[in-house]
């Protein structure tokens, strides 16, 4: 069996993606050390090419690769439903590669997936990608898209719900209906998502000249179980009358968890979610919260590769929130009456 690329970056140490620019020419993205080595170790290898791969290469590639977040989350099959329904529209086919999104080296191999095949373009649902694995998705030099996370560097285009807005809208929420103990669960401990809401959630406290206890916020994965565990640790001593959580599986943890402690929603305790998925129906009583477009979200993400290899994508339109809106339902009352 001939040696592949694979081979090459194994004998090397440098990046599949980069043997693969070297071997086809591509003059960027390393030095002429780095080019060295590679051909020397593709000539001690036996490296042939493989002639029908590089004329695949060539053509017009009909294939995006979205690499989704392995939490289990409801809102990434909406976004992949927008994702497929417009690809169909373009006559594109999508492959989905699932990761853990906190694990650089899960991140790099499902990058590697996308990046070692001949796809138009990469889109990247929910995931906070290590610094590593971020470079090497620009060395890839494939047209890229996050969704549904945000980025204060203006290198990388998203489109996402803007989530400290979430945070902060979420709590206003809570705040007019009179609630001052207002507690924020399941959200993660990375950049972006979970600080930015965190960010939202204590704007909006400070507002109020409410000053939260540390406990009022519980860290988590955003998942059912990370909710279940969030109201274990709030019990029935922190006297908090609302809480936020982190999605609506987690939502619905700290509805079921509050059940089992003898709490009543809405009566003893409200519940904002954030996503607004169909669970928030599913459920009794159903869930307020604060909703986003995911389906918007994965229409725009093939939207957006296409203006960027089409070269029609201006500059300031990289990064792009779609907006958020407030759905009230039924876990949510208002103690404003009784107020202090």
């Amino acid at each position: 069996m001939s040696a592949t690329i694979k081979d090459i970056a194994r004998k090397t140490g440098v990046a599949a993606s980069t043997v693969s620019r070297v071997l086809t020419n591509k003059g960027s993205g390393y030095s002429s050390a780095t080019a060295e080595k590679v051909r020397i170790a593709a000539k001690e290898l036996g490296y042939k090419k493989n002639q029908a791969a590089v004329e695949l290469v060539k053509q017009r590639s009909n294939v995006i690769a979205t690499v989704v977040s392995s939490v289990k989350t409801s809102f990434a099959g909406q976004i992949i439903d927008g994702i497929q329904t417009e690809a169909t529209k373009h006559g594109l086919n999508l492959i989905i590669i699932y990761s853990n999104s906190a694990d650089p080296v899960e991140q790099k191999r499902a990058l590697l997936t996308a990046i070692e095949r001949p796809v138009r373009g990469i889109l990247l649902l929910s995931i906070a990608l290590s610094p590593d694995n971020l470079a090497l998705l620009q060395e890839s030099q494939i047209p890229f898209c996050f969704l549904s996370i945000g980025f204060n560097d203006k290198r990388f285009p998203f489109i996402s719900s803007d989530d400290r807005e979430i945070g902060y809208q979420a709590t206003k929420l809570l705040l007019a209906k009179g609630h001052r103990q207002i507690g924020l669960a399941a959200i993660d401990k990375y950049p972006y998502t979970g600080r930015l809401r965190l960010e939202g959630y204590r704007k909006a406290l400070k507002e109020a000249n409410v000053t939260p206890k540390k406990e009022w916020v519980q860290l988590g994965d955003y998942s059912y179980a990370a909710g279940q565990t969030a109201m274990r640790a709030y019990g029935t001593k922190t006297k908090l009358t609302a809480v936020i959580a982190g999605s609506d599986e987690s939502a619905v943890g700290i509805l079921n968890q509050a059940r089992n402690l003898g709490l009543k929603v809405p009566e003893d305790l409200s519940i904002v979610s954030i996503d607004g998925t169909e669970i928030c129906e599913m459920v009794q009583p159903q869930l307020t919260s604060v909703s986003q477009e995911f389906y918007k979200m994965g229409i725009e993400g093939v939207e957006r590769l296409e203006e960027t290899i089409a070269g029609t994508n201006a500059e300031s339109q990289k990064q792009v929130y779609t907006p958020i809106s407030i759905v009230e339902r039924e876990s949510v009352k208002d103690v404003s009456k009784r107020a202090d």
